[in-house]
């Protein structure tokens, strides 16, 4: 009976400590990139799927790591904002982790996409763009095709270690013997001095795939997407973002003000429409707030763009920190800046695009807003 309640108690406690319950809400350093997890395509898996090496010795590096972290947290010594594990070069390799599940030279064909964005004017107007990437991938052209098609080996210089600035780029083709660098031209060459030289891998550009932090202004576009703000509250995409990026010294103040201050704005502007939707209103107060408290936290110093994400080019430089149009080979060559090699402009910023209704999904896409 003692071996078998031993043994089972043992083994209940080291599965609960791979778990993301114990891994983001124990650690109170951890909270952002719990938080930022729940909220990702990712929050089925389980932390060590990612952030640890199969067998044995990946087991015993991250109960090493695990143990430096435990002392750390009790003695209060961690870094403030916790460095990613890309940057503290901490972060498994994604051969051993992201492509058990993804194949990165798969043929992905094209996938079509709709952005939409809401103005900060009084109706709140609604525009949508729709691109159709070019994944691609294997033979085929396209993101993951240019990038990790066959023979294919791409290596770059950093010069911080949130690589962010590369001051140059080498491109291998092992089918065609074709060997490229690109050297950033905006810039002396001794201006960055390189800290590292990468192979580029999966996590280069999908830097945040389980920890993605938005932004004020994406945030509150997808709440009201998805209804969780009305859209036809006056200003309501204005005074969000405004009281977003307001400053709060702790969780517990912006939860007393925010809610306090938008219901404040349209009893004062509107007071009719605050008289006969103060429950619209309070909805709206509380999703924003759920957004503040899943990005912000003053306590750790993480705030709006502590960590970058490098997944397009809108919200940080992203792909433009090599497709700048800078960086440029001996023979006066740049890396491309096209941006149809990525993907096709079907519609940019249109109220109520064409495209939709010719594919037959602009209905479909109301009835997810409606639900």
């Amino acid at each position: 009976m003692n071996v078998l309640i031993g043994t089972q108690v043992t083994y209940r406690a080291v599965t609960h400590m791979e778990t993301p319950q114990f891994c983001g809400a124990t650690c109170h350093a951890m909270r952002p990139e719990f938080a930022a997890f729940q909220n990702s395509p990712h929050s089925s898996l389980e932390c060590v799927q990612c952030h640890v090496s199969p067998g044995a010795a990946g087991w015993l590096a991250s109960k090493a790591s695990g143990t430096r972290q435990l002392f750390e947290q009790i003695s209060d010594s961690y870094a403030k904002p916790v460095p990613p594990a890309l940057e503290s070069n901490r972060l498994v390799p994604a051969r051993e982790t992201c492509e058990n599940c993804h194949w990165a030279e798969r043929f992905g064909s094209v996938r079509l996409r709709v952005v939409t964005h809401y103005a900060e004017d009084e109706q709140n107007s609604r525009s949508q763009t729709v691109l159709m990437m070019m994944v691609g991938g294997s033979k085929f052209a396209g993101i993951h095709g240019s990038h990790f098609g066959p023979g294919i080996h791409i290596r770059f210089a950093v010069a911080d270690r949130s690589r962010q600035t590369i001051p140059w780029i080498e491109y291998q083709n092992t089918v065609s013997g074709k060997t490229e660098r690109f050297v950033d031209s905006s810039s002396p060459a001794d201006s960055h001095p390189t800290l590292a030289t990468y192979e580029m891998q999966c996590v280069d550009c999908h830097n945040r795939p389980a920890h993605t932090f938005e932004s004020p202004e994406r945030g509150v576009d997808n709440a009201l997407v998805l209804g969780d703000i009305s859209a036809s509250l006056p200003f309501i995409k204005k005074e969000s973002v405004e009281l977003l990026k307001a400053e709060y010294s702790t969780q517990a103040e912006a939860g007393e003000k925010l809610p306090h201050d938008l219901a404040g704005f349209y009893e004062q502007n509107y007071p009719d429409v605050y008289k006969q939707r103060i429950q619209d209103i309070n909805q709206a107060a509380q999703t924003v707030l759920a957004i503040y408290h899943r990005n912000v936290f003053p306590d750790l110093k993480v705030t709006w763009g502590t960590y970058p994400n490098n997944l397009g080019h809108m919200d940080f430089p992203g792909c433009f920190r090599c497709h700048d149009g800078s960086h440029t080979a001996g023979d006066g060559k740049t890396i491309t800046q096209d941006c149809n090699a990525c993907h096709e402009p079907l519609a940019m910023d249109e109220a109520s695009p064409e495209i939709l209704r010719t594919l037959g999904i602009e209905k479909r896409l109301s009835e997810v807003r409606k639900q």
